[in-house]
């Protein structure tokens, strides 16, 4: 079920993200916003499976679509910053995408499937 990969991609991406802001040094601020958005990812879709209704359920990978979205900019933030490397980012980027395309298909498959 594509919820459950959905569900385990967005905590191998959390779990890499927290493991890159433990040697960010500085900038706390700024590095508890890039934790939150991240991690506030998977904890979304992790709430949406047991969501109360179908619109629920929307709402919550929509939250999950949004942070997604501030996650990438807090990672295109710290390269430009050079906080980071780019190599670095390239993996977290390239799952942030895959992470977006899958929610983005999963809304759009529930809000059909509302609509029938």
């Amino acid at each position: 079920m594509k919820e459950n990969k959905l569900v385990s991609l967005s905590m191998d991406f959390s779990v890499k993200i927290i493991k890159l802001c433990e040697n960010i040094k500085g900038h706390y601020s700024l590095v508890n916003q890039l934790e939150r958005s991240a991690t506030s990812i998977g904890a979304n879709i992790h709430e949406a499976n047991y969501a109360h209704s179908k619109p629920d359920f929307i709402a919550k990978l929509q939250i999950a679509l949004k942070e997604c979205y501030e996650t990438e900019y807090w990672l295109e933030l710290f390269v430009k910053s050079e906080l980071i490397h780019r190599e670095n980012a390239s993996v977290l980027y390239h799952q942030c995408g895959t992470l977006r395309r899958i929610l983005i298909a999963s809304i759009n498959t529930a809000k059909s499937n509302q609509n029938q």
